[in-house]
């Protein structure tokens, strides 16, 4: 019986991969966040219908850090300074404001652990895809 590892989760990889990826071919980084979600720390006049886009561009922001767990910048809104914090289990999106190319996340990551190893005589349905396109 093989041991299960517990690994980190890839959200905060794949989304600072992403927004290089996007910068690196000179279009605009946009981060869709769940501004309800437990955390989020942006401005309540940005918020719409629950959620706010933010362009993270190297342009718009400054002292971008997309940590493993939180995400940092200092922004301006209407010309006021902002310091916002994120937690990266908000993010809902990442995308290129010009095509929409990106990448849309899943809910919560929990639903993507393996199965308990204990529990290996109980066979498992498969769920739904959990990566989504983003046009």
């Amino acid at each position: 019986m093989s041991k299960t590892v517990e690994m980190t989760p890839n959200r905060p990889y794949l989304l600072r991969a992403l927004h290089q990826w996007i910068v690196d071919n000179g279009m605009t980084p946009h981060l869709l966040i769940d501004a309800e979600a437990e955390g989020v720390d942006v401005p309540a006049q940005v918020i719409q219908n629950g959620k706010v886009i933010l362009n993270v561009s190297p342009g718009a922001v400054q002292g971008l850090d997309l940590g493993n767990e939180w995400i940092l910048m200092d922004a301006r809104f209407s010309g006021t300074a902002h310091q916002l914090s994120i937690p990266v289990s908000a993010v809902i999106a990442v995308y290129a404001r010009e095509n929409g190319q990106g990448m849309m996340f899943a809910e919560e990551a929990d639903e993507l652990h393996s199965p308990d190893p204990d529990d290996t005589n109980t066979p498992k349905k498969p769920g739904p895809a959990h990566l989504k396109v983003v046009k």
